[in-house]
């Protein structure tokens, strides 16, 4: 496993499930083709799991 995971906002989550929408915010991903980087742990894993459509993810 990698420590950090960069999680960047693909596709836009408009028309999105509202539940979607606020685990996209709450990642830290305001808007489209912005990247974060953020611990790689079982809870961002779960979140990045939820959104995996509207994401994309690499191990860092």
């Amino acid at each position: 496993m990698a420590d950090k995971l960069r999680i960047t906002l693909v596709k836009s989550t408009i028309g999105a499930v509202p539940k979607h929408k606020k685990t996209v915010e709450a990642l830290g991903l305001r808007k489209l083709n912005k990247t974060v980087e953020m611990p790689d742990n079982a809870g961002v894993r779960g979140m990045v799991q939820q959104v995996r459509h509207l994401v994309k993810v690499e191990e860092i």
